[in-house]
């Protein structure tokens, strides 16, 4: 990749950095403004696709969600499910504490 110049500013790296909450040296923040301003370049050049005539869409694999009805269906009871259950009290599981 050719020279590339300067989008961003040290002090915009600096923002960035103390946003994400992290400590940068010099060293690195001059490495970041570099990286950065090659990768803004890159997405800018998006700018120059023309996209007037392609259908905007969020995925492309043509997958969707597949719903149902909600319906309301008969169920156990709670004495039904809980007639295999090892310990029970007042209606409900009882089971061993995980926390101390």
């Amino acid at each position: 990749m050719g020279k590339t110049k300067t989008i961003l500013s040290l002090e915009e790296v600096k923002h960035v950095a103390k946003l994400a909450k992290l400590g940068l040296s010099a060293d690195d923040i001059n490495n970041f403004q570099k990286q950065l301003t090659a990768i803004v370049e890159l997405v800018s050049k998006l700018k120059e696709v023309d996209t007037k005539d392609i259908e905007p869409t969020s995925q492309v694999t043509g997958l969707e969600n597949v719903f149902r009805q909600d319906t309301i269906k008969p169920s156990l009871s709670q004495k039904e499910v809980l007639a295999n259950a090892p310990r029970i009290h007042k209606g409900y599981f009882v089971v061993d504490a995980i926390f101390e």
